[in-house]
């Protein structure tokens, strides 16, 4: 008690207090914690310096015509990765956040299913063999239709039909109108 008859109170400068005693990095960790989308925001703006860097030291061949080089495009996605960096970090400061995934009704306490995973990994391990010696049409129409089969769909008439008609109209977008050559395989000559 003071004179007066007041309560005393207590001296805040005792050691425990202090700033950056262990004390006080609880609260450091939970600022981190709250605005761990910042972290998102470093991320960006690492790649964006990585992807400018990498585009503005490639060499280009000084016969190169027109505006529009092979730098343009990493140059244009470097500052985009910069400016949405950029643009993040104010946002979380500002008291932005990310909203909780709501989109889909997942109940973590299943358990996997590795039958699916493993169907789709065993059709896509097909496909990688069979290309060579049967060509895309037809490996491609094997990946379709046992993609669609591993995934749950038992129609057993329709299914390997749209996988054919993919499997062909993907082929021709990339073999003709792409110009990036897929194997034909035994339908080299028919297609």
């Amino acid at each position: 008690m003071t004179p007066t008859g007041t309560p005393e109170t207590p001296n805040k400068t005792d050691a425990s207090e202090a700033p950056g005693t262990p004390e006080s990095t609880p609260g450091a960790r939970s600022w981190l914690r709250e605005h761990s989308e910042i972290g998102v925001g470093l991320l960006l703006l690492i790649l964006g310096v990585l992807v400018l860097t990498d585009a503005l030291t490639m060499n280009v061949d000084i016969t190169q015509r027109g505006p529009v080089g092979p730098k343009t495009v990493p140059v244009v996605v470097g500052i985009g990765l910069l400016v949405v960096a950029v643009l993040l970090t104010l946002d979380v400061l500002r008291g932005g956040r990310g909203e909780a995934e709501g989109g889909e009704d997942i109940d973590l306490a299943e358990p996997s299913d590795w039958r699916t995973v493993l169907l789709l990994a065993g059709v896509f391990l097909g496909n990688a063999v069979l290309i060579g010696p049967l060509g895309f049409p037809i490996s491609g129409a094997l990946l379709f239709w046992g993609s669609a089969y591993a995934l749950g769909s038992r129609h057993y008439d329709r299914d390997p039909l749209i996988a054919a008609g993919l499997s062909l109209l993907t082929y021709f977008v990339f073999n003709n109108l792409l110009g990036v050559p897929l194997p034909g395989g035994p339908l080299m000559g028919v297609l």
